[in-house]
């Protein structure tokens, strides 16, 4: 399972990605928009600039904005790197066997391998690109309707 914190990070690359080129956004404002408690998303935030997908700028007109342009960052990189190797059971999330006893003949390892990589390939596949464009396809859907 993706933890929270990976949830709040993308969100906050997510939000960033959505002001893309017009400057650096508050902290205040991704965790209003992006529904992130400010004292975790100023920790996450200091993680994701250590990782280089953020960066930061001070004074009265700073705040954090994109290192990189959102078709080049992948959901996978973030998950990766805010939350260490992912998978759907410890024994093939990184952490190999060591705690099992039966790893090497477990008849269940292939799957949960296939179950990874599948999961694997869509997180490296989608890009923050992809997601704003879903987002505006998500939009273009919804016409609300008034009537009195």
């Amino acid at each position: 399972m993706v933890s929270q914190k990976c949830k709040y990070a993308l969100r906050a690359i997510f939000e960033l990605a959505k002001q893309y080129g017009k400057g650096p956004v508050r902290i205040g404002d991704i965790a209003r928009t992006q529904a992130i408690p400010s004292r975790f998303l100023e920790v996450i935030l200091t993680q994701l600039k250590q990782g280089g997908f953020v960066e930061s700028r001070r004074g009265s007109q700073g705040g954090y904005l994109l290192a990189r342009q959102p078709s080049s960052i992948n959901v996978g990189e973030v998950i990766g790197f805010v939350g260490g190797p992912f998978g759907p059971v410890s024994c093939v999330a990184g952490e190999g066997g060591t705690s099992c006893p039966i790893h090497e003949h477990c008849v269940f390892v292939p799957m949960w391998q296939k179950v990874q990589d599948a999961v694997s390939k869509v997180y490296n596949s989608t890009t923050f690109q992809n997601l704003l464009d879903e987002e505006v396809r998500m939009r273009s859907e919804y016409v609300p309707t008034y009537a009195i």
